[in-house]
């Protein structure tokens, strides 16, 4: 008996380290494919000169209620714990960055980005929203979205206020250089926070969306503010198709642009992709196979306003997952092309100097597009 259950243990020990095996040989197959040396790309995504340090704060907003949600009977405040990510050794004035997560996502959503951006001197807050993120009370909803634009300038007072003693970082805030990013509905809050006639926060000197819903805001939308503003789709995103979504922006806007990823997908932007996750393959397919999504009514019409703040009904709602998927560039790729286009995005309007200010702005437009071919820069009408 015991020859016996040694010979199985043996049998586990074997294929256990087969399975990692397997998993190290899978990970490094599906690594990103370098980009030459000699590329401003290479140059470009290498980590910044500064070590990121790493803070968390339990704020709550008790100027606003969190609403009921399913068997969650609401709350007089509003919970936002956040995530803090800082260069070490920085002083003086630098950029604050406000991170909004995308729907059953967390504040660590963004990580990479967040880590990314920190170490080229930026401070990147990210709070977890109290309906939208993954573990919500009652559920994760969409329908607390409205709310999510104060939540973000809440943070933004937040991080102004902090005392000396309270600041886990050397440098000081920039009141004059406040930026947002977001994905999926972090973009969508993002853009809300940004342009909504009524919830904008004037503060916010650039944004990102990356994936996030936009048909039903008009080209009357975004004549609030003159800020920097990027959107960052996928053709083949499931969750928020591009057709509808992306594609129709450039004829939207006043300024900025889209950058259109052929081939890019909704999770690929997602955090978790950087792990063993991408080895499932399409990971909107992989989406699509575990999450419910609606195919009635548009989830967003009528929830933000009418005509008269520049929303309005779109002709077509294509519902996500609804339709057949194309060939997927790799997570690891579309990750690259994230970090190097939200970073181009900011600087162009953050660096320090006017030849820096313009030259990420010739690398986001330009040569970000002829160093990736899966890139196309759409400018503004």
């Amino acid at each position: 008996m015991m020859k016996v259950l040694k010979w199985i243990g043996i049998l586990l020990l074997a294929l256990l380290a087969l399975a990692v095996c397997s998993l190290a040989i899978g990970l490094f197959l599906t690594k990103p494919e370098p980009l030459p040396k000699n590329s401003e790309s290479a140059a470009r995504l290498a980590d910044g000169p500064y070590k990121v340090g790493k803070a968390d704060f339990d704020w709550v907003d008790t100027s606003r209620p969190t609403p009921p949600n399913g068997t969650f009977e609401g709350a007089a405040n509003r919970p936002l714990p956040t995530v803090i990510w800082y260069p070490e050794d920085l002083t003086g004035p630098t950029p604050l960055i406000i991170y909004s997560h995308g729907f059953r996502s967390d504040r660590e959503g963004g990580a990479y980005i967040a880590n990314y951006l920190a170490s080229h001197g930026y401070i990147v807050a990210s709070p977890r929203f109290p309906l939208s993120n993954g573990g919500a009370p009652g559920g994760s909803t969409i329908n607390d979205v409205p709310s999510q634009p104060g939540d973000v300038s809440f943070i933004i007072d937040q991080m102004l206020a902090l005392s000396d003693e309270a600041q886990p970082f050397s440098a000081t805030i920039d009141p004059d250089r406040i930026g947002a990013i977001g994905l999926s509905l972090g973009g969508l809050t993002t853009t809300l926070t940004t342009f909504h006639p009524e919830w904008r926060d004037d503060r916010i000197k650039a944004a990102v969306s990356m994936a996030g819903p936009s048909d039903v805001f008009g080209p009357e939308f975004f004549t609030t503010t003159n800020a920097a503003y990027l959107v960052i789709s996928g053709t083949e995103d499931a969750i928020v198709p591009h057709r509808v979504n992306a594609a129709p922006m450039p004829e939207k806007l006043l300024s900025g642009g889209l950058l259109e990823i052929e081939g890019g997908t909704h999770a690929g932007f997602a955090d978790v992709m950087s792990g063993p996750v991408r080895l499932l393959g399409n990971p909107d397919e992989l989406a699509c196979s575990i999450a419910e999504f609606g195919t009635g009514s548009h989830p967003f019409d009528g929830m933000f306003g009418g005509p008269e703040l520049g929303l309005i009904s779109p002709d077509e709602y294509v519902p996500a997952c609804s339709f057949e998927l194309g060939d997927a560039i790799g997570a690891g790729r579309q990750h690259m092309i994230a970090k190097l286009a939200v970073r181009a995005l900011l600087d162009s309007e953050f660096a320090d100097t006017p030849e820096a200010r313009a030259a990420s702005k010739t690398f986001l437009t330009e040569t970000l597009p002829e160093e990736f071919p899966q890139l196309t820069y759409l400018p503004a009408r």
